[in-house]
């Protein structure tokens, strides 16, 4: 496979990736951080990382609006809950035990 072929590739997974995670608001970040070991914030930070390393600069607050598809604090306010003390719980074990990559 072509290398500019295989990059649209990840761009149009990437994509769907991102609109798959705006259709499912309900699964908030520590479900994901325990499930999968990285979040919405993870990609964001990422995506921070990725634009620094191709020389094109972002900051958090840019990234995590792409990334969530609207300001970062509105996101919180009308979609993130409390996390629940067995959330808090597995999201401690998972820390402790080095799995998370944020």
């Amino acid at each position: 496979m072509q290398e500019t072929t295989r990059t649209r590739i990840e761009a149009e997974v990437f994509q769907r990736l991102l609109r798959h995670l705006d259709e499912r608001k309900d699964v908030q970040n520590i479900d994901l951080m325990n499930l999968a070991g990285f979040c919405r914030n993870c990609l964001a930070k990422w995506y921070v990382a990725a634009a620094e390393s191709n020389g094109a600069e972002i900051d958090l607050d840019q990234a995590r609006e792409i990334i969530y598809g609207m300001p970062y604090a509105e996101w919180k306010r009308l979609h993130q809950k409390e996390a629940t003390p067995e959330q808090r719980r597995s999201f401690s074990e998972s820390q402790s035990a080095g799995n998370a990559d944020a």
